[in-house]
Order: C-alpha cells, then structure tokens, then sequence
C-alpha cells in the first residue's frame, strides 16, 4: 500500500479512537527507517500530553492496528505530543493559531514563492491566509504541503 494511501487510511481508523478518549489527532506519518516501517502519531488534548498519555494512546491503538490489519509488514508505532513547533494541518488549526508565527511550504508557488515565514491570518474561502515580509499571502488550503507554529 502506497504511503499517502496508508496515512489516509489509518486517518480514518484511529481518529476515532483517539477523539472518544479525548485525544487529538494533529499528525500522522508513515516513514521506513532502518527497513522497517514507523507510524507516527502526533495527539494533544487540552491541557497538553504527558509521557503516560503517549503509552496509553500506544496501548489504546496497538490492538485496533492489529485489527485492521493495513499495514502488511511489520512496524513500530510512535506515538509523542505535537512540540513546540506543532503542525498546522486542518482548516479548525488555521484558524485556531491565527495570530501565530508560522512556517509554510505549498506544493506550487504563491505569487512566486513556495516558502512561508510570517504571522498566520486564518483561513477563509478555502485559502490559508499569512503576512510575510509585510504582505498578505492566500495559499489554497490543498496547495500547503507543511505548516508549522513558529515558537
């Protein structure tokens, strides 16, 4: 199963989960390292997550995994609290942080540039607004490839 395919995939399956306990689901990765599979997790909950909130997602999650049986070879699950560089990812978090710094990168340029370093706006109309170098950018929210607060 393709990477994007199976991030989607374990989207649908485990946000549910973690919503029911609480839980926010920031982001979601699925990388090789060392020829083994790592699903990240990376969940907050209002007051932030502690070391013992990381293992019960882990313990929460490791069955409904095994269950749904997606990923095909063997993997670790990593689960940790999204730092002070959290990723930005849904429409709600853009406007959320708006007032934030933030850091950006779209897929396809925006008035000539692909990199994003200013005080995020908000989102409307389906584009994420930002000031950068005093000027106001509008990126469609499919065309930002990573977003991250600037802490």
């Amino acid at each position: 199963m393709e990477s994007r395919e199976l991030v989607r995939r374990a989207w649908a399956e485990l946000e549910p989960h973690l919503v029911e306990q609480g839980f926010e689901l920031v982001e979601l990765e699925f990388a090789q390292q060392g020829g083994r599979g790592v699903l990240r997790l990376f969940v907050d909950r209002s007051g932030g997550v502690t070391i013992d909130d990381c293992v019960a997602v882990s313990q929460l999650l490791g069955p409904v995994l095994d269950a749904a049986d997606f990923i095909s070879d063997s993997f670790v699950l990593e689960v940790s609290s999204p730092g002070v560089d959290r990723p930005v990812r849904k429409p709600e978090d853009f406007q959320r942080f708006a007032g934030e710094k933030v850091i950006m990168k779209s897929q396809l340029p925006v008035n000539g540039r692909k990199k994003f370093k200013g005080v995020l706006q908000g989102v409307s109309d389906g584009a994420v607004r930002v000031v950068c170098d005093g000027q106001e950018y509008a990126i469609a929210i499919e065309n930002v490839q990573r977003a991250n607060l600037d802490r």
